[in-house]
């Protein structure tokens, strides 16, 4: 569907051009939708903002840009209130037009970039021999649904899961391979304990000053290339990513074997990267660890602050490694954009190392952005834990989820039989927790709380997907695969029938939106405020038992886009859509 909003910017630009000179061309309209009713359907904030420029008055201003606008066909009504705000109402047939003509489009109107890029998303990244946790939640949903969002604009997407797969604790990793025998570690890391197998390493390079001291010499051999050492630590490697790839599955996530770019693959470019630093006057020797100062970056007293890049002892800190992704993601890969999905505490960090790196020269021809995020929340508004105080495995999370939203499916749906009820706990729980997470502003923590995640009412999934499966019982009860579309115009008469074309017309701007600013919240809202008006539609409008034929037909037409853009915009999401509940 055409979201008016471009076809009106274009307008609003030859009118301000026309009124006040070439020079402001491509000024930004500043349209929104009206909250009210009563002031259009669209208002226009430009002349506010115009008029600081010009010295003028703003309602002047807005006087001007309307004597000039040209919305023959598509707006019924044009006016100047309060300090000059342009309302704009659009024609019901305009709305139907457009409605009826691109009914039959798969991509629901939205057009893709008008330039596409190269984006590297990095995401996930959990550690090898750890099991990921709910802390690994954030990044790797949102990552998901922003790359999900950006390659439907077209961009091209390279995935990044960054994985913690070398440096010193793969040193006891692997001697306590050694002391269990290949064939008993390979049991036991199959079976998922993963977090067990960690810990008995750890205890015993704790208490045991001799398996230390091996453990030291194990981090040697496997940083010199030794073969053996090598062997044992692609043994870890391939049973933890087994493991990851199934919690991948679980969650609905797009990551595969094929977007493994774990730390180890950078480890030869090491040298590389600091040589280039010291060679360009970036990076020296700072009480014998090799350091940079990126201009910005204090400590408490005032004093620069360093990214070490080669410690005292010679080896690479994940700094090191940093520095060298961004240097091959920008010239090897080409990414003209690079999206980094990483949890709020690493905001310094990221920032020296895009300082860093834009120094060097490595960032002309790319920019990089941090995508932060908060962290999730217990009850008590502290990092969410179980109830023993450990971290909450995310294996475990899904697992509660789907039997809590068994429950909830056995009650609100007895018509299910088994194996759907099943099916329909599977993606409703999974959805639930997802879904509750990235409908929150991302830069904030939340709280995570059962009960409103898996409502039937609110801004929920659960919510959503009921409302698209209420949509397709209409398709089912009507007798009907679904309307017939033959381009034809969509009778907009009812003021609900409005509100929901204006929705279905803004998916473009609502996907578009979470892609610029990688705040996937802005597509839930837009989802639930779809979800909202078509429940009032479907209140106060009939539609199997509409009054006319035209009427039933238009109607159906309402339905089936909603139900194809709700599924979109959770398919963007990574969230299943369910045909019955």
């Amino acid at each position: 569907m055409s979201d008016p909003r471009h076809t009106l910017r274009a307008r609003f630009d030859h009118a301000i051009v026309t009124a006040f000179g070439s020079h402001h061309a491509g000024t930004d309209p500043l349209l929104r939708r009206s909250q009210q009713a009563r002031f259009g359907d669209y208002q226009a904030n430009v002349a506010m903002s115009l008029s600081k420029r010009l010295g003028s008055n703003p309602r002047d201003v807005a006087a001007a840009i309307v004597a000039n606008l040209d919305v023959a066909g598509v707006c019924e009504a044009v006016d100047v209130a309060g300090p000059g705000f342009v309302n704009l109402t659009l024609r019901a047939d305009y709305l139907g037009a457009e409605l009826g003509a691109t009914a039959a489009e798969e991509r629901l109107g939205v057009l893709p970039a008008e330039t596409a890029e190269t984006v590297v998303v990095d995401y996930s990244a959990p550690n090898v021999a750890k099991e990921m946790h709910v802390g690994h939640l954030r990044s790797t949903i949102i990552g998901d649904a922003l790359v999900r969002v950006l390659e439907l604009l077209g961009h091209n997407v390279i995935r990044q899961n960054h994985l913690g797969d070398w440096g010193t604790p793969f040193g006891m990793l692997i001697e306590h391979l050694v002391d269990l025998g290949e064939e008993e570690a390979a049991h036991e890391l199959s079976v998922g304990d993963l977090d067990g197998f960690y810990r008995q390493a750890q205890a015993k390079f704790n208490a045991d000053p001799a398996f230390a001291e091996r453990a030291r010499l194990r981090v040697v051999a496997l940083q010199s290339g030794d073969r053996q050492t090598l062997g044992l630590w692609g043994l870890l490697v391939r049973e933890s990513n087994r493991y990851f790839a199934a919690v991948y599955e679980r969650l609905g996530v797009t990551l595969t074997d094929r977007d493994l770019c774990p730390e180890s693959f950078y480890n030869p470019m090491l040298t590389d990267v600091a040589l280039e630093l010291e060679s360009k006057g970036l990076a020296w020797l700072d009480d014998g660890a090799l350091c940079a100062f990126p201009p910005g970056f204090a400590g408490r007293e005032g004093e620069p602050l360093p990214l070490i890049v080669r410690k005292r002892d010679g080896g690479y800190g994940y700094a090191a490694t940093d520095l060298a992704a961004v240097r091959y993601r920008a010239r090897e890969l080409g990414a003209t954009r690079l999206v980094y999905v990483v949890g709020s505490p690493q905001s310094q960090h990221l920032a020296m190392v895009f300082a860093t790196a834009g120094q060097a020269g490595w960032l002309e021809s790319s920019r990089a952005e941090h995508v932060a995020f908060g962290s999730v929340l217990g009850p008590d508004g502290k990092m969410f834990k179980t109830r023993s105080g450990e971290t909450v495995k995310l294996g475990a999370l899904l697992d509660e989820a789907v039997e809590r939203a068994a429950s909830v499916v056995a009650e609100k749906s007895p018509h299910l039989d088994g194996a759907e009820r099943a099916e329909v706990a599977r993606a409703v729980g999974v959805g639930a927790v997802k879904y509750a997470d990235l409908a929150n502003d991302r830069v904030k923590d939340y709280v995570f709380d059962w009960d409103r995640m898996l409502a039937m009412d609110g801004n929920t999934a659960p919510y959503l997907q009921y409302a698209r499966a209420r949509v397709r019982s209409i398709f089912r009860r009507s007798g009907e695969a679904g309307p017939v579309v033959d381009g034809s115009a969509v009778a907009i008469v009812d003021p609900a029938e409005r509100a929901l074309a204006l929705d279905l017309l803004s998916f473009d701007e609502a996907v578009r939106s979470t892609a610029e600013l990688s705040a996937p919240h802005r597509l839930c809202t837009y989802l639930f405020g779809l979800a909202s008006s078509f429940t009032t539609f479907y209140e106060r409008c009939p539609v199997l038992r509409a009054d006319t034929d035209e009427q039933r037909r238009s109607r159906l037409v309402l339905c089936d886009l909603t139900a194809r853009a709700l599924q979109s915009g959770l398919g963007l999401l990574g969230i299943q859509a369910p045909d019955r509940m």
